[in-house]
This record gives structure tokens, sequence and C-alpha cells, in this order.
């Protein structure tokens, strides 16, 4: 057995696709590991390099999926429904073009550095190919509730079943160590209800099937906001729809129409477009409105009183961690929908379903949230919850331990 030959440090290998949301909850994880003294990698895609930079995290690239054969794809995801979308995202994207791009990279990286321990994107499965070839103890970060991974589990019995095939492994393979893996996940237990379990697999690997921590702590902050406006003395709502949402011409619409059914509330509205959108297209904005390409999320949830999002993990999680009832419409990722299902379903927030259109039931939802005081203390529940969860440095030992078990 071969464990920490490097100067007594043990080498971390995180693998993550091209998506904010999907490396987000592993940079603290990562960061955590370099902290405790280990030497920590990304692979990642070629075109993802500036935000492992940022990061301020050392980045093998391996290569992108040519836009010329993703484009046709995506473009055709439009014209189905939600639900047929996201099978085509997760079964022939995430688990067979990416996957099958990725793997010659990523096992170049293995073989060339050899890590103790492979940390994975729950939709990086090149990485988990190249971890099962060369005998690398391998888990997942989650990027969402449990229930996820088991509605996203029976979507990639055959791609991973080609992945075998093309990197010489039996078929089987790659789902069952997929199935079996430990998950580092920062969702409390009352979120995820049991939906991740303990099976064999993760015992043989001396760690629980869930790993729950806390990636911070965001409670007590003070918060900030850009310069005043509106009604100093009214409650903040913040409304967010992620990154991405900007760049869709039939999902953007959903900006100004929240902004006008929101006008007329005794409330302030700080609305983020994200990078893709422009917030002087907006203008003129209402006057109990401000509208921001981005501003930090931990600096606006200790001042807001409701939140109106997409679902979107990162989103979610930072609501629920600072106590912020949430008013979720899904726009265009079924993890959207599920993580808006289960808000709703704990009583921390309402689900509005209709994508854009749901849009015009916004002002409704958010006088609910802000009138309903029950829907707050649950809210303030679950960050009690999260706040009780071991730090992010506390797990570095369980992931030593999975080293150790090579």
């Amino acid at each position: 057995m071969r464990l920490w030959c490097h100067a007594g440090r043990m080498r971390v290998l995180c693998a993550t696709t091209a998506g904010t949301g999907h490396f987000g909850p592993m940079v603290p994880v990562a960061r955590a590991c370099a902290a405790a003294g280990h030497e920590v990698r990304v692979a990642a895609p070629a075109s993802f390099a500036s935000h492992v930079e940022r990061a301020g995290l050392a980045h093998d690239p391996f290569d992108d999926v040519p836009p010329d054969v993703l484009g046709p794809i995506f473009g055709g995801l439009s014209s189905v429904s939600m639900l047929e979308a996201n099978h085509t995202v997760v079964r022939d994207v995430f688990g067979r073009l990416d996957a099958q791009a990725a793997f010659p990279g990523v096992s170049e990286v293995v073989e060339r550095w050899r890590p103790d321990v492979v940390l994975r994107d729950p939709c990086e499965f090149g990485s988990l190919a190249a971890a099962v070839r060369a005998g690398v103890p391998h888990a997942e970060v989650a990027i969402g509730l449990g229930r996820l991974q088991l509605w996203a589990s029976d979507l990639l019995v055959e791609p991973l079943d080609e992945l075998d095939a093309i990197v010489g492994l039996p078929g089987g393979t790659c789902w069952a160590a997929l199935a079996s893996a430990p998950v580092f996940t920062s969702v409390p237990q009352s979120l995820d209800g049991g939906a991740v379990g303990s099976p064999k697999g993760a015992a043989a690997q001396n760690v629980p099937r869930a790993v729950r921590y806390r990636g911070g702590d965001r409670r007590g902050r003070v918060g900030s906001l850009p310069r005043a406006w509106g009604d100093g003395d009214h409650p903040l709502v913040y409304v967010t729809f992620g990154s991405v949402t900007g760049g869709f011409a039939d999902l953007r619409v959903v900006f100004g129409r929240c902004l006008e059914v929101l006008r007329e509330l005794p409330i302030r509205v700080l609305l983020t477009t994200g990078h893709a959108g422009d917030p002087e297209e907006l203008r003129p904005w209402p006057d109990n409105a401000r509208v921001e390409q981005w501003w930090p999320q931990d600096d606006v949830m200790p001042l807001a009183a409701a939140m109106v999002g997409h679902g979107g993990f990162g989103t979610t999680m930072s609501a629920l961690t600072a106590g912020v009832p949430q008013v979720v419409v899904p726009l265009f990722a079924f993890d959207q929908e599920i993580n808006a299902t289960r808000v709703a379903e704990v009583g921390a927030g309402i689900r509005l379903g209709g994508r854009q259109d749901a849009a015009e039931h916004v002002g409704e939802a958010v006088a609910q949230v802000l009138s309903d005081s029950r829907m707050r203390s649950v809210a303030e529940a679950v960050a009690d919850e999260i706040a009780s969860l071991p730090d992010v440095s506390e797990i570095v030992e369980t992931i030593e331990g999975l080293a150790k078990s090579r």
C-alpha cells in the first residue's frame, strides 16, 4: 500500500465539470485540505481555468467537448419538456460526452501525479473511471440534495457502461462505484430526508455514505448592500435567478416581470441579473428596487427578510444557512425542481411552478412569506441545524481515512 509518500502529505485531486454551481461546493473542501498541509490540484475543463485560478487552486486541464458537438444538443432543449431536457443533459452530456472527453486528461493526471484520493463533482465521470481503473479511493462532493443523485442514477447506467468499455473496465464497474461512493455534503439531514443511505461499498472504505459538514460560518455576519435606495424601514427582498439565466432570451424576461409585480409592495428589492444579464436593460427601475449584475450573497442574506430564487443549490443553501424563507421558481434544471419542492415540503418557503410565467405570482408569494412567521421559524430552524454541523475543516480527517483505505 502506498500512502502519502510525498513528504508526509496527502495528494488530493478534485475534479469538476465547467460549472460554477458544480465547482463552488468543492472549493471549501479543497481549501480545508490545503490548510491542513495537503497537496491539492483541480482537474477541470481547459475553458474553466480562470475559475480554478480565482479560487487559488492549481489547475490540471482536460479537453472540453467541442462546441459544434454540444451546440445542436443544447439548441434542441428549448423544444422539449424540462424533464426530457434534463434527461438529455444528464445522460448524453454529463454521462457520455463530458465523461469521454475528460477521461484521457484526468487519467494522465492520475498516472503522473499519483493522488491518494479523488474528490468528484457528482456530474464529472471521467475522474470516476480514472480513479477506479487506478485503484484510487474516491468520493463525491454534493452539489444538491440526495434526491438528485437518486433521480440521476438510473439515467447513467447505459452511458457508464459505455465508459467502462472505452477505458477497459468490466461492464457495470463505474455505475457500481458511483452508487457506493461516500458523499461529502453540506445539506443537513432534515433536507435530505434520508435520501443518502449507507451501502456496503462506502462501509468498506471506512467512512459513512453521507458525511455532513458546514461550509463556513455565515450566521452573525453584519452584511452590506449597494448605496441606499427605497424606504430603509421596509423589509429587504433579494431576487436572484443565478448566473446564467440572463443569457437565455426566453428566461430573462423573469427579471422585468418580478420587478413589475413587486413594485407596489412595501418592500425594498435588490435584484441581481448575473454577469450574463444587463441591469441597464431593465430601466427605469421601480422606486423600491435596485438592480446589480452581482452582489455577494453572504453580504445580502444577513439583511434579507425573504428571497426569490430559481432553486439553484448555492442560492437555496445560502438562504437556508442564513435562516431566510424563500419563494422558489424553478427555471431550467431538474435539480432546481427538487430543491424547490423540498423547501416547500419542510415549510421554509413556497414553490411556484410554470417557469418564467410564474413570475406574475411572485408578488403574492412574497407577501405570504413575509407575513408567515411559521415559515421564518422553519427557515431559522434549518439554519440552526446547519450551524450545528461540523466545520469543513473537521472532515479532512475523514478524507485522510478514505485515502488510507487504499
